[in-house]
């Protein structure tokens, strides 16, 4: 169901949210858990109605506004589906500063693709993780000018761990990497946690005790700022339980080749939705 809210609730240049999907929810999440932004300063535009933006609208935030109110924005962050944007920016034509910069959230659609559906507003990519809904993301960053980077910076640093990218081409890599890289992780504990079955631990041990692992990998990485190799050495003693398992990962470089499959597969992926 729309919501119309009066424009003059607005701030001079407000921020556009277009699409409250997975990602779209989750940046909001993080907005509201962290602070991240003002959410006075947010509109959503959301063809239905979503727990997330009804949050943010009691925080100030607009839902689905009048034209005038989205003339004012400076940023316009699309979390829609790729096949929908050139809707959203045939629905939008017109009623967008010139200025305002477009910012996606989109995989695979290239940066030249949106130029030309925006023109002649700036754009930019980003391609972030849900684990921004609890101010805990990864978020890759392009822009063509470092003004429009700061802008984009600015939105997604309160809730991401923000990693610039030179240049348009490496976003397929970076959606490679860690946009798709979550699901890699989650099905490798969901691979140890079957292991552990196999091995006599109940479903429910196995569980806690893979994913807890998983958590507790994950901090350590974050608070040493070790590299990968360098905590795998600390843990595997020569001779060890972990030596021999991760002998077996090493057999024929099987888990390196994998990975690179199917990082392979994704960034391939990528190009097949962009249409090169």
């Amino acid at each position: 169901m729309k919501r119309r809210e009066p424009p003059d609730a607005l701030t001079d240049r407000p921020v556009i949210l277009v699409g409250c999907g997975r990602l779209g929810s989750s940046l909001v999440e993080g907005w509201l858990k962290t602070g991240g932004l003002d959410l006075r300063d947010l509109i959503i535009i959301t063809p239905s109605s979503k727990p997330v933006a009804e949050a943010a609208r009691e925080k100030g935030a607009l839902i689905n506004p009048d034209d005038e109110a989205l003339a004012r924005a400076d940023r316009v962050i699309l979390g829609v589906k790729p096949a929908m944007w050139r809707q959203v920016a045939a629905d939008m034509d017109g009623k967008l500063a010139p200025d305002a910069l477009i910012i996606s959230m989109m995989a695979g659609v290239r940066a030249s693709a949106l130029s030309d559906g925006f023109k002649p507003r700036p754009v930019a990519r980003v391609m972030p993780t849900t684990s921004m809904a609890v101010g805990e993301g990864v978020a890759s960053i392009w822009a063509e000018t470092d003004a429009d980077l700061d802008k984009v910076r600015g939105l997604f640093a309160p809730v991401a761990r923000v990693v610039g990218l030179a240049d348009d081409g490496l976003m397929d890599a970076a959606t490679a990497v860690s946009g798709s890289g979550q699901a890699y992780f989650f099905a490798f504990v969901d691979a140890l946690t079957k292991a552990g079955v196999e091995q006599g631990l109940s479903p429910e041990q196995a569980a806690a005790l893979a994913s807890g692992t998983l958590v507790s990998a994950a901090a350590a990485m974050k608070q040493d700022g070790a590299r990968a190799e360098d905590l795998i050495a600390r843990v595997a003693s020569p001779g060890g339980t972990t030596r021999a398992a991760l002998d077996v990962f090493a057999q024929g470089g099987s888990l390196e080749r994998l990975v690179s499959d199917a990082a392979a597969a994704a960034v391939a992926r990528a190009a097949e939705l962009s249409g090169n």
